[in-house]
Formats: structure tokens, C-alpha cells, sequence
């Protein structure tokens, strides 16, 4: 059976204030519409604006301000077939921006001929400092530090490869 609801035009009133209140009150809780994107602007942002920076030579900055490029430098070449030589991190290094007359790296191979279980580079960094990396198999990844400068500025310990290519 169908029920039928009869309302006094006092009853109707009162809904249509209450109606009207809570929809007055309510507009604030709406969002604002989203702004259109500008003929200048891109609707999308930039890939590259989104993805973190590599890290850039610091040419007046510290030691320390420049382990990030050089970490950053030896680990792009620890993740190649190339990760056994020497000759290929100095070549990244020179090409970050690093000095090749600062450089400093041992032999590839032992005495026997067979790779090197360890193989040390460096960048002689301002009068007292060394950025000093080590990678190889006894290590398993790069290791990299600042640490003084050694007797007569060197940075590496030992007979060292010359850098003539």
C-alpha cells in the first residue's frame, strides 16, 4: 500500500530554510575548480625536473663537496664489463671534470698477470686533500673517502701506474 505524506505549507517552509542553510553552508566545503594549464605552461611537468640531478664538479669547492661526482664517476664505471680497469676510471674522471695531472692509479694486474684483487685511484684535491677510490673484488663495490695528502702530495701509497695515454 502506498503512503501518501501530507505537509502543511509551514512544514514546507521550514525544509526549504533548512535546505537552503545547509546548502549555504556546505558551498564553502567545495574545492575551487583546478586552474587550466597556459598556452606557455606544459600540462605535464618536465621529466628531468622530476628526477634528482647527478652530481657536477664543484672547480672552488672542498674535497668533500666533490666525493658526490667522484662516487657518482667511479660507480657509473663499476657498473660496466670495464669495472677491472684503471685506465677507464681515470677517462670518467677526466671527463667529470677532474685533473689529470691530480690523478693517481695502481697497476690492473698482480705481478703474475692475473686482476688485480684491488685496485686504488685518486685525485689530489687543494694543497692537504685526496679523493681516494677503491673497487675490486676484495672490496665488492666502490669505496670512496677524502683523506690527506700523503708525503710530497701524493695521495696513493706505493709504486702507482703512470697516466701517459
Amino acid at each position: 500500500m502506498l503512503r501518501r505524506s501530507v505537509s502543511s505549507p509551514a512544514r514546507a517552509a521550514g525544509v526549504l530554510a533548512v535546505t537552503s542553510v545547509s546548502a549555504l553552508l556546505l558551498s564553502g566545503c567545495v574545492p575551487e575548480p583546478a586552474p587550466t594549464a597556459s598556452p606557455s605552461s606544459s600540462a605535464t611537468p618536465d621529466a628531468d625536473s622530476t628526477a634528482p640531478s647527478a652530481p657536477v664538479l664543484v672547480p672552488d669547492g672542498s674535497a668533500e663537496d666533490n666525493l658526490p661526482v667522484f662516487t657518482a664517476t667511479a660507480e657509473g664505471i663499476w657498473a660496466t664489463d670495464q669495472r677491472g680497469s684503471g685506465r677507464a676510471y681515470i677517462d670518467a674522471l677526466i671527463g667529470a671534470g677532474f685533473d689529470r695531472e691530480s690523478m693517481q692509479v695502481t697497476q690492473d694486474q698482480t705481478t703474475v698477470g692475473n686482476p688485480a684483487e684491488s685496485l686504488q685511484f685518486s685525485v689530489r684535491w687543494g694543497q692537504d686533500e685526496c679523493l681516494v677510490g677503491q673497487v675490486g673484488p676484495s672490496t665488492g663495490q666502490v669505496v670512496t673517502a677524502v683523506l690527506p695528502q700523503l708525503a710530497e702530495g701524493r695521495c696513493l701509497v706505493g709504486t702507482t701506474r703512470p697516466i701517459d695515454w
